[in-house]
């Protein structure tokens, strides 16, 4: 590595890695608390990553879900109920801490990791 600076988008691969890392152990307590906490960071990165890409598209939005629906509008996000869906699980799980809630969102932490993969490829394409 040259010591660079590290894109939004290198940051966005990294967390994705390290989510999925984490949801390939066997499930306990602290694996599902972990991957909980590595989501939410990671969802933040896409966000935010599609705000800027918004932005260079000379659209403005500085809320998750406004970015959400430009990002549909634009082609980076296929299935808006899945992320908004997304969206919710975000907030439940950064707002209140449930048990049961965390069970449920740690279950669908898999079809959300691919959700932000895909993202994150339609980000990187469109920004070469």
């Amino acid at each position: 590595m040259d010591g660079g600076p590290i894109s939004r988008l290198e940051l966005l691969d990294r967390a994705l890695d390290r989510l999925e890392a984490a949801l390939a152990r066997p499930p306990d307590d602290i694996t599902l608390d972990a991957c909980i906490q590595r989501f939410e960071f990671t969802f933040e990165l896409a966000w935010k990553a599609i705000q800027r890409q918004a932005r260079t598209e000379g659209l403005d939005c500085s809320s998750p879900r406004e970015c959400l629906r430009i990002a549909f509008r634009l082609g980076l996000v296929e299935d808006d109920t899945r992320w908004m869906s997304m969206l919710e699980d975000r907030k439940r799980t950064s707002h209140t801490y449930d048990e049961d809630t965390a069970r449920t969102v740690y279950r669908a932490l898999p079809g959300h990791t691919q959700l932000l993969r895909g993202v994150g490829r339609r980000l990187r394409d469109r920004s070469r």
